[in-house]
């Protein structure tokens, strides 16, 4: 006998309704569980405030201006176009309602689900100063990182213009907040971009000049990986100019400058890499499904809601363990846990027992810059400079969706790498 997950069908054929499944987000947790339902007797909605999935982990590469927005992003309709049970819809969800089984989406347009899959993800974390975005981009999506490729770049041609040295000293000082690894790959680009990429192309400033200071206020950064290749990682940043400084707490951000207890860094560029919070849709399942204080929904070992078994909660936006160890919220995670969940929601759907959910770490890595990275791939294996970089761009390129953007991004990486070349230096707003 076929089973319901080998068969192929077109949703609703016969006027046979399908179990509804709807999954909100197409991060890498909605996108993965999305394609565990191809070829089922399933009736698919993927609802996404932007019609692409966006490679998160290279976004800084965006912001730096290797890479074009486009080399690390794909549309969701494109990716999910061989499933023809599933739709897609681009809009932002409002809210759930779980007694009704239904999402609200901000247009008020209901959407029905027999099984919903929560995949809204994080955002930045201002920790109580909502007012230090404006000032203090953070990096999470192809906006962001246009955003901050603005910035950066522009804070050079305003340098450019500039005849006051205190005031072109301050275009000239980038501020990156936060030293997990996000920070780190941010500060292990700039100065390199300022010192090869751009030297030569003004007349008036020495862009080799531009100052990058990273603030971490723990005792070290990239606390999650082990210290021996923190310490590496922090040696390489120190190499290629960064000031990276440790128990620095960040006090206030202001418009020209970031206070660090006394101190007053002058600075007009300030980027945030400091902390994330869960969408606030975790929130808003209701009252009795509990939250963590960043408003993460701690769901069970299957991956559901507790007393909403209908409802699971992937990704970023979720509380998750194996064997008691937290799992972290990087890309792997994401996409486990949204392969998880759809599986269970396939068990439900035949009447069979659910399996917990069970993370596979392949490892954490991190890149400083060029041959730099670090990499931990458990069990004491550590690696770190020329070999891990070559790891970190093979399996990034895997991993990339769709055989244009690794294609793509490898030309980029290539003429950036060996020709100190970027591949998008483009400002493209101006507010």
């Amino acid at each position: 006998m076929t089973s319901v997950a080998q068969q192929s069908v077109t949703p609703a054929a016969g006027g046979v309704q399908f179990p509804r499944v709807l999954i909100i987000g197409a991060g890498f947790g909605g996108l993965y569980a999305a394609r565990v339902f191809r070829d089922t007797l399933t009736q698919v909605t993927v609802v996404d405030r932007s019609n692409h999935h966006t490679f998160q982990p290279l976004l800084y590469q965006v912001a730096t201006a290797v890479l074009a927005p486009s080399d690390i992003a794909a549309p969701i309709r494109w990716l999910l176009r061989k499933q023809p049970n599933t739709e897609v819809l681009m809009g932002e969800v409002e809210r759930v309602d779980p007694d009704r089984r239904v999402a609200i989406l901000d247009n008020g347009t209901e959407l029905p689900y027999d099984y919903l899959i929560l995949a809204a993800g994080a955002r930045h974390s201002y920790f109580a100063h909502p007012e230090w975005e404006a000032v203090a981009p953070g990096l999470k999506s192809i906006d962001d990182a246009i955003e901050i490729r603005r910035r950066f770049l522009k804070a050079f041609e305003d340098a450019e213009r500039e005849s006051d040295p205190a005031a072109r000293e301050a275009l000239l000082t980038f501020v990156i907040i936060g030293g997990g690894p996000t920070g780190v790959e941010l500060a292990g680009m700039l100065p390199t971009i300022a010192r090869h990429t751009l030297r030569g192309d003004f007349r008036r400033i020495d862009t080799a000049s531009a100052r990058v200071i990273l603030l971490e206020g723990g005792p070290r950064i990239l606390p999650t990986f082990p210290e021996d290749l923190a310490a590496h990682a922090e040696r390489d940043l120190r190499e290629l100019g960064v000031d990276v400084r440790t128990r620095s707490m960040v006090t206030s951000v202001e418009p020209n400058a970031v206070c660090v207890g006394d101190e007053r860094i002058v600075a007009r560029t300030v980027l945030w890499a400091a902390g994330n919070t869960a969408s606030p849709l975790g929130r808003l399942l209701g009252p009795s499904v509990p939250v963590d204080r960043a408003g993460r929904v701690i769901v069970n070992s299957d991956l559901s809601v507790p007393d909403r078994p209908e409802i699971f909660v992937v990704g970023d936006l979720a509380v998750m363990s194996t064997d008691g160890k937290p799992v972290p919220g990087v890309a792997q995670g994401a996409i486990q846990s949204g392969r998880a969940a759809a599986r269970n929601v396939l068990h439900s759907i035949r009447g069979e027992g659910r399996a917990d959910f069970r993370y596979w770490n392949k490892g954490d890595m991190a890149t400083i810059g060029r041959y730099k990275a670090i990499g931990d791939f458990g069990h004491g294996i550590h690696v770190a400079g020329h070999p891990a970089w070559w790891f970190w761009l093979f399996l990034h390129i895997l991993y990339l969706a769709g055989f244009r953007n690794r294609l793509s991004v490898l030309i980029e990486w290539g003429y950036a790498f060996f020709r100190y070349g970027l591949g998008a230096r483009l400002i493209t707003r101006n507010r």
